[in-house]
């Protein structure tokens, strides 16, 4: 068996999520602790009573769902002998990216804490609020394709990209919100179903590109060590454990597309994955491998019964 670990991205937040596990493990409770301190916040606290408007901000939901895929993955280590580095290959969407190399200790914790919080912010300035959107793409029809030739048609008045290619069916742009209203009517026309969706910006294309050069000083000035496990980059689709060439594609990612499905399809095929397993917050990526990848075991990772269960099937 070959495994890989997912961490998820920003909308698999919740008010609660990690207080099972911070109630349950000391290295869980140690995560929470090591991140509050180093961003000076009470950032546990907020998830674990909210209010959720307040955790669904960007500089807060970041941090706050690295802290529980780390404490997930410590909790692994310390309480169940199951290492990253037995892993053939760690991935994350978009902010998880910065988990997963945290996992695989090419980050510190307390360094990725701080990097996601100060990504946040830059997303966040990156485009005043009303300016920009992101629309999901839904259906049996949506594949590359047709979300190419939505965007292409909003892309006619402004800004509009694919930004993040999830699984056939499911398929994100994001733009200018007039460019992506347009690219909404060509998708519907197309026969896809269009959803905006409800983000404080519009990530993963060229407006954000504020944010990437924020990233690009903060990463230049940021130690990154070797890597237990290759990352499966979101720009690339490819592995790696070069720790210049990840510095660079973490800028790449802010506005770049998240190639989400050609990676869980790299693993499967060429990479040799058969298991994958999220670990953190919510199912979203478990669902996304069912999916792409339906001949694959996709496990989530989220209650100390979860972590039990899964390290007594290794």
């Amino acid at each position: 068996m070959s495994l890989a670990f997912l961490f998820p991205g920003q909308g698999s937040q919740a008010v609660g999520m990690g207080v099972a596990l911070h109630d349950a493990f000391p290295d869980a409770r140690a995560v929470f602790e090591e991140v509050d301190q180093a961003l000076g916040q009470h950032l546990y606290r907020l998830m674990c009573e909210g209010p959720e408007d307040e955790l669904t901000l960007t500089e807060n939901a970041q941090p706050a769902l690295m802290a529980v895929s780390l404490a997930v993955i410590r909790t692994l280590e310390n309480e169940f002998n199951v290492a990253v580095e037995g892993a053939a290959f760690v991935a994350g969407h978009s902010l998880g990216e910065y988990s997963a190399l945290a996992a695989a200790e090419a980050l510190t914790l307390a360094d990725a804490a701080k990097l996601l919080r100060l990504r946040g912010q830059a997303m966040q300035r990156a485009v005043p609020v009303g300016v920009g959107a992101m629309a999901s793409l839904i259906g049996p029809k949506v594949d590359l394709a047709l979300a190419e030739q939505a965007a292409a048609a909003g892309a006619e008045i402004g800004v509009c990209v694919v930004a993040n290619d999830n699984n056939q069916g499911n398929i994100v742009i994001s733009g200018e919100k007039a460019a992506v209203d347009r690219a909404i009517e060509a998708a519907k026309a197309l026969g896809a179903r269009a959803i905006l969706l409800n983000v404080s910006a519009p990530f993963h294309c060229p407006l954000m590109q504020p944010a990437a050069d924020a990233m690009a000083e903060a990463l230049a000035a940021t130690t990154l060590s070797p890597l237990l496990a290759p990352v499966v980059a979101n720009v690339t689709a490819r592995p790696t454990g070069d720790v210049e060439l990840i510095r660079r594609l973490l800028v790449e990612q802010v506005t770049g597309r998240v190639r989400w499905r050609e990676s869980l399809a790299w693993m499967a095929g060429e990479g040799g994955v058969t298991r994958f397993a999220e670990a953190g917050a919510g199912k979203v990526l478990t669902g996304m491998v069912k999916r792409a990848v339906p001949d694959a075991e996709a496990t989530a990772l989220n209650t100390p019964q979860d972590l039990e269960t899964f390290a007594q099937t290794l």
